[in-house]
């Protein structure tokens, strides 16, 4: 073995060692780079080629199409048609397994889970779940739903096109290595994927982390705000039930009681249907208040300066401002306070230390110290500064005016983007930009907020990966790897070698991502089945399963680093899960393929 691949296998060691230990991703892989550019191990060009790598950019681009979607209202759409009434996380697994898996079978994996990964997150907030709980099962089931079809991943795309290379140079091969049909790899595909997706529901689900200790210290510490919300004609909830609504868990946040008609309908029971005009009474945190606000056709009620319409709302901002001792607004209600005329502002909800307020927020009569949520003009937290009325004036970061008016052609733009992939007249990074393109010139979302939407860390880290596995390949220890397989293997027969061209690809691909495996074992798959005097064909169907069961490390698949970091994984948790995965799929490959493709 070469210097250059010992110092390679020290530079992933390290690599993984640093994941493990929960270090930066972006960070450790970005050195690991320059330090095999210095050796000299790869170029330049070679080090930095994933910066311009398609799938990178596709991922960027589709991180503003999903921001877009977002913003419009569109996703909570999308998640209400997929999701539906699902209120445990295996319901939402199964829901999953049955949207994702299959649209996955004809879609690119990435556009899919960077849409889905805000829908999870958002259905985690409301119902007091961990996203840690969903996003790795999402990344997995993509990931099993692509081994279905000939166009469901790009690795199965880069075997058929090995397979037609390989023939040109050897005619005959032909017999074995004819192009796949589109739905010929269903026949193991679907076995697969079906082992995979009950072993998430029944067995993976148990060894995923439960990191939610941050949002229940925020549910027991943040400051409580009473606030009054109406239930317009054109409210979505309209008809549901209070616990179909997902108003009875929400996080940090308790529904006291309903006013319907001048009675108040307290304690409120999980079974009430919601009607037009009911004003729900909550006491809790800002950050779910504004989530609240986000639902159409539910509006704060109690300071009638409060601006109602989708359209105008754009132009105004939640803001907290606490009352001083020597406001002009002391004893006053805050009906009476008349926020409007005064600052330009309206009450939204209050909060009072030491006190759990109840009741109607215009007739809370204000204190020294009271804790106002204003829906206020943009200018407000600077021209309050030092205004003696308040203590103390900020803005709240988390708030942001959904545009409802956007939604039918964010929806229409996403469907353009789904239609352009499946047909592939189009490539799959063009029709990413241009959709992205077409989400901010229809002002779907401004330019500021699209660029605040891309997740630079899940990119840099996508791309510095494409670096690595190329000094990999380089430095020549992944082939001495291969070959140490095949002569273990060998001597056991057939399906043992096999099992070790699975093992090895799948190994290969945990660690140089799934499309540079493939090609890489690939020729190996094919001389071994000349060498045993038998068919090449299920040998490199085992490397198009292989090299698409990246479980293990998050480095492997680019969905497993699209969400490490959303749901705040460790290195350790992909092995944990992934681990007892990739061995049930190996099992399963291993007795499928000859059976489909005999020796």
């Amino acid at each position: 073995m070469s210097w250059e691949a010992i110092y390679c296998l020290c530079i992933m060691a390290g690599v993984l060692a640093g994941l493990a230990a929960n270090f930066a991703p972006d960070a450790l892989l970005v050195g690991a780079l320059v330090l095999v550019a210095l050796a000299g191990v790869v170029s330049p060009e070679e080090a930095f080629v994933g910066f311009s790598n398609t799938g990178m950019l596709t991922v960027g681009a589709l991180f503003v199409v999903a921001g877009a979607l977002r913003e419009t209202g569109a996703l909570d759409t999308i998640g209400s048609w997929v999701l539906g009434r699902a209120k445990s996380e295996r319901s939402v697994l199964l829901r999953l397994a049955g949207s994702v898996t299959a649209m996955s079978a004809f879609l690119n994996n990435t556009p899919i889970v960077a849409m889905f990964i805000p829908i999870i997150t958002d259905w985690c907030k409301k119902n007091g779940v961990a996203a840690s709980r969903l996003l790795l099962p999402l990344s997995y089931l993509c990931i099993l739903g692509g081994t279905c079809t000939l166009i469901g991943t790009s690795t199965n795309l880069v075997v058929n096109g090995l397979m037609g290379e390989a023939v040109r140079t050897d005619p005959a091969l032909a017999e074995g290595l004819h192009p796949m049909g589109l739905f010929e790899l269903g026949y193991v595909g679907l076995p697969y994927a079906v082992v995979g997706t009950l072993y998430l529901v029944l067995v993976g689900r148990h060894l995923l982390p439960r990191r939610k200790d941050l949002l229940d210290q925020l549910a027991d510490t943040s400051r409580e705000y009473l606030v009054n919300l109406l239930v317009q004609p054109n409210c979505r909830l309209l008809g549901n039930r209070i616990e179909e609504a997902g108003l009875r868990r929400l996080p940090g946040l308790f529904l006291i009681e309903i006013v319907r008609e001048g009675h108040v309908i307290s304690p409120v029971p999980p079974d009430q249907i919601l009607r037009a005009g009911d004003v729900l009474t909550f006491t809790g945190v800002v950050g779910t208040i504004v989530d609240l606000k986000r639902i159409p056709g539910l509006v704060p009620v109690g300071d009638e300066g409060y601006e109602t319409r989708a359209t105008h709302r754009r132009n105004r901002v939640l803001c907290e401002a606490v009352v001083s001792g020597t406001s002009p607004c002391l004893g006053k209600t805050i009906r009476d306070a008349d926020f409007r005329a005064a600052y330009n502002a309206a009450v939204v909800a209050v909060h009072r230390g030491g006190e759990r307020l109840q009741g109607k927020i215009g007739d809370v009569v204000l204190r020294p110290g009271d804790t106002l949520l204003l829906q206020t003009g943009p200018h407000f937290v600077r021209a309050n500064r030092n205004n003696p009325d308040f203590l103390l004036a900020s803005g709240v970061e988390e708030y942001r005016p959904v545009r409802y008016e956007k939604a039918v052609i964010a929806l229409v733009l996403l469907g353009a983007l789904i239609a352009m992939m499946a047909s592939g007249k189009v490539k799959i990074v063009t029709a990413a930009f241009l959709v992205a393109a077409l989400m901010v010139v229809s002002r779907c979302i401004s330019v500021s907020d699209a660029r605040k939407t891309i997740d630079w860390q899940t990119l840099i880290t996508i791309a510095a990966a494409f670096g690595l596995g190329k000094a990999l390949v380089n430095s020549g220890c992944v082939e001495v790897i291969a070959r140490f397989v095949v002569a273990v293997t060998g001597q056991w027969g057939a399906v043992a070698v096999l099992a070790g061209v699975y093992a090895m690809t799948s190994l290969f691909t945990e660690i140089i991502t799934n499309n540079a495996a493939a090609a890489l074992v690939f020729p190996f798959a094919v001389a071994i089945a000349g060498q045993l005097g038998v068919s090449p064909r299920p040998f490199v169907m085992v490397v198009a399963f292989a090299a698409s069961a990246s479980f293990m490390t998050p480095l492997g698949y680019q969905t497993n680093l699209m969400v490490y970091g959303p749901g705040g994984y460790r290195f350790t948790d992909f092995l944990r899960v992934g681990l007892p995965l990739n061995l049930l799929l190996l099992t399963c490959a291993v007795l499928l393929v000859p059976l489909v493709w005999p020796f």
